[in-house]
């Protein structure tokens, strides 16, 4: 089967094929889709006994379709243009070929939502100096610290202000003032209570995730348009028509960058009142992903989020603490530290803006959802049927001719060779051929090449060359051409040459020899003197130095 690339959309696509052969019209940007295998079969179905058969013929082609660029869309056009017959093992070209569309959509992840409870953004303490405070003190001695009342006019637990008497060494230092002071208008002392002004959030408990995502299918022959929708949830369709059929196998490889939120609360800004939102809104800047363990559902420890009033009031050594004990790590100092991250080009630790991508924008995302955008590219596998029964061939054939070779001399070894190849088509019509370039079994195979050429059109082919030995040597080739039956159309040899290899040391220089070690001890250097006098003495007493040189004095002149 050859499939050919028409058009491409937002990824970059590349076929790969088994026993396939695909060109593409748009070379450019070309990475990823795989054809992993294709065939023609005769389906045969048995729905009785009586030994009848209802049989019909499927063009079936298994694909790789993978995400976009960071797991965005991804969308591909493809003709198929020719299919090869079982029987007869021919390429046949389809006389109306079927433009194949794949749009895959971004995939995400989907997160379960469990409504916790509502939690104060930033709990304040408030402390008023006055003098008679007591905890059932009304508003004219304790001012915003009296004690609080429901709708009903019962007064709400732990909502009594503390008392702390005046000093420097207190909760808010303050003076005590003098003797008639205290006389006269009574102790000094100040009142401090814990009050949540202001925002309010949604905590929600995140449990399991599912991954999303859809694969549209179309198929066009001529006029008439087939097309199906599978995904995760569903994973085989058929057309309307039964000329299209889609089964999704599956994901090459699981997501392995998907995080797990199930240690974590969701946190998000209350729209309207308490209780469970009607609407999570859309305001993602406020959206924060907090570990639980920061968390106190039940309000009774200090420095957590959702800290009540019993727990501010029932802190120990109240009056010698420092102000605001018992209200730090609340919502609203990791959105500082968030915001303080940011404004240094940093990304945030909590928030949810800005650490991922496509935060919500899932298909029919409602008012109480949370997904993010998956990024990683995972190869989607595909089976794809279509009908066959109503198929219309046309076969092209015509003759070629190699119109010449060029093989330049080269180093063997250090290089490789390049043969070039130039082709023709002489016919009247377009056609395919493959092209072959065996040498002698010295070089290395090369692979066989497939192209279409147009009446008259001329086409270049080049082979690397890669002669395993280092020295030089001729070698006889010849180029191969086949027409669309694959039968021999023409034939050319040629021969071409290998200079020997020449060895380079490169800046290193020539291979070193280290010098002779010059230092000897005192008894090496009186052995060679002893040994050289000796010499000497045994050359003098049987005549070899003065017979040599007797022997150069005899000898004639001219003989050197």
């Amino acid at each position: 089967m050859r499939i050919q690339a028409l058009n491409l959309g937002h990824a970059t696509l590349l076929f790969l094929i088994l026993i396939c052969f695909v060109h593409f019209l748009t070379p450019n940007d070309v990475v990823a889709v795989q054809i992993l295998s294709k065939s023609k079969l005769e389906k045969c179905e048995k729905n009785s006994d009586s030994g009848n058969l209802n049989c019909t013929k499927k063009i079936v082609l298994n694909m790789a379709v993978p995400s976009g660029a960071s797991g965005g869309e991804a969308s591909i056009v493809a003709e198929i243009v020719e299919v090869e017959e079982n029987s007869s093992q021919k390429m046949q070209t389809f006389r109306i070929p079927p433009v194949l569309t794949v749009n895959k959509s971004a995939a995400y992840a989907l997160y379960e939502l469990t409504y916790i409870r509502d939690v104060a953004y930033k709990p304040e303490e408030y402390y008023v100096k006055t003098r008679k405070c007591e905890p059932d003190a009304d508003a004219k001695v304790v001012k915003i610290c009296e004690r609080l009342r429901d709708e009903n006019g019962h007064v709400v637990e732990h909502t009594e202000p503390i008392c702390c008497p005046c000093g420097p060494q207190r909760r808010v230092p303050s003076s005590c003032g003098n003797v008639f002071d205290k006389l006269m208008k009574g102790k000094a002392n100040t009142a401090h209570c814990v009050r949540f002004p202001g925002d309010w959030f949604h905590v929600f408990a995140i449990g399991q995730r599912s991954v999303g995502f859809s694969v549209l299918i179309q198929v066009k022959t001529g006029s008439t348009v087939s097309e199906v929708l599978v995904g995760p949830e569903n994973r085989t369709a058929i057309s309307n028509d039964n000329f299209l059929r889609v089964n999704l196998i599956g994901d090459f490889v699981g997501y392995t960058n998907i995080p797990s939120f199930e240690d974590f609360y969701l946190v998000i800004p209350r729209q309207v009142g308490p209780g469970q939102p009607q609407d999570m809104g859309r305001n993602f800047s406020m959206w924060m992903l907090l570990e639980r363990v920061r968390f106190s559902l039940d309000g009774v420890e200090c420095n957590k989020i959702g800290v009540n009033y019993e727990a501010f009031n029932g802190q120990p050594n109240f009056c010698s603490s420092p102000l605001w004990s018992c209200l730090h790590n609340q919502i609203w100092n990791y959105w500082v530290a968030d915001q303080n991250r940011i404004q240094r080009n940093q990304l945030p630790l909590y928030g949810v803006e800005g650490r991922f991508e496509r935060i919500n924008q899932h298909p029919n995302a409602g008012t109480h959802s949370f997904s993010i955008g998956v990024t990683e590219v995972i190869n989607t596998n595909l089976l794809i049927e279509l009908s066959a029964d109503d198929v219309e061939y046309v076969y092209q054939r015509s003759p070629g001719k190699i119109l010449s070779i060029n093989v330049p001399t080269f180093e063997a070894l250090t290089q490789f060779g390049t043969a070039t190849i130039t082709t023709t088509n002489i016919g009247e019509v377009e056609a395919s051929y493959s092209l072959t370039f065996d040498c002698s079994s010295d070089v290395t195979l090369m692979e066989e090449q497939f192209f279409i050429m147009k009446p008259k059109e001329m086409s270049t082919r080049s082979f690397k060359l890669y002669p395993p030995t280092d020295q030089a040597a001729k070698y006889v080739c010849a180029a191969i051409l086949k027409d669309s039956e694959y039968k021999e159309v023409d034939r050319a040899e040629c021969q071409f040459s290998t200079t020997s290899t020449v060895l380079d040391n490169g800046t290193q220089g020539n291979p070193f020899s280290p010098p002779k070690n010059g230092t000897a001890s005192f008894f090496e250097s009186m052995e060679s003197i002893w040994n050289n006098l000796w010499n000497v003495l045994v050359d003098f007493v049987t005549g070899k130095t003065c017979s040599a040189c007797a022997s150069v004095a005899s000898t004639p002149k001219g003989t050197f």
